[in-house]
């Protein structure tokens, strides 16, 4: 099968990864800078993507396993297209912390927001290019709905940009406890086509029973059959305080979230772990800042149909 190619951007640890190949995608080329993401990106696709690193020191960077998406983006400013190779389909669950309250909704004004022009502009080089991506696949936080950058409305910059490119654009509020894992994790899902053809063929993936409650991951008795969603901020509060998201009564007693828990909240396949040197606390921060796999992966699919590419 050929098309099948995709990047992944502010990957993480890698949960669009995980659902993009489940779809039949060949991951190509990945930024993430956070260190210990990455040594955990590493850990777990080395052998599934081995193109993508060197295989001689963990964590360092190779043509295809960037750091700084922003080096990246430079390069194709000055005309080298070698940056980042040919691709099918950009996905990438950009920096959500702008348009959330934890990052005080600063959005396109802060930093981190005007990360979302580097998107643009590998989209807009691979359109100078000739040899343009078919779909992009983006992720953020729900309050990126209402957000505003001045009088303007984020998401409509974001969307006035992409038209701009020849690209459709949707928007879903996506729930991953309507994807199988037990959490709520609302999210907003953004993508579109370049052919008209492919969105009109596009299909929204159906919402399926859930298939884990939080007595199955903690394999006994629970409070909630769907847990809290997983963030970074807030770990350790009580069962009762208003910033708790990883306590949990089971059998009557207090127990907390671990890692293997969090693994399965998110939907990462058995295989999926975090090396030796990554902490608990550093796994927990990665696994809240990561996708819910299941939702991206039915999502995935649906793009990847409409593509004529994916494995159903």
């Amino acid at each position: 099968m050929k098309n099948q190619r995709f990047i992944d951007l502010f990957a993480g640890i890698g949960g669009f990864h995980v659902a993009m190949a489940a779809a039949g995608g060949e991951c190509v080329f990945v930024s993430e800078w956070d260190k210990f993401a990455r040594l955990t990106y590493e850990h777990n696709f080395s052998k599934h993507s081995p193109k993508l690193f060197d295989g001689e020191n963990k964590g360092n960077e190779t043509p295809w396993f960037t750091g700084d998406i922003t080096k990246v983006t430079d390069r194709l400013r000055q005309g080298d297209y070698n940056a980042v190779p040919d691709f099918e389909i950009l996905t990438g669950g950009f920096p959500c912390q702008p348009f959330s309250q934890a990052g005080l909704k600063k959005g396109m004004d802060e930093a981190r927001g005007t990360l979302f022009f580097d998107i643009l502009q590998i989209l807009k080089s691979k359109i100078g290019q000739g040899k343009p991506a078919k779909a992009y696949f983006l992720e953020n936080v729900r309050g990126l709905l209402n957000h505003k950058s001045g009088d303007e409305s984020t998401l409509g910059i974001i969307e006035k940009n992409l038209t701009n490119l020849g690209y459709s654009f949707n928007v879903d509020l996506v729930w991953a406890s309507d994807f199988g894992v037990p959490q709520h994790r609302p999210r907003v899902f953004i993508y579109g086509f370049l052919a008209e053809s492919a969105q009109k063929k596009f299909e929204k993936p159906e919402k399926v029973e859930l298939k884990k409650t939080m007595s199955d991951i903690f394999g006994a008795p629970a409070h909630k059959e769907v847990g809290w969603t997983l963030r970074v901020g807030g770990r350790g509060s009580g069962v009762n305080d208003r910033r708790n998201w990883d306590c949990y009564i089971v059998n009557g007693e207090e127990r907390r979230l671990g890692p293997a828990q969090g693994l399965q909240m998110q939907g990462f396949p058995d295989w999926f772990g975090f090396p030796d040197e990554v902490s608990e606390t550093q796994s927990m921060k990665q696994l809240g800042n990561s996708v819910a796999v299941p939702a991206v992966e039915a999502y995935g699919r649906a793009i990847a149909k409409a593509l004529n590419w994916s494995n159903d």
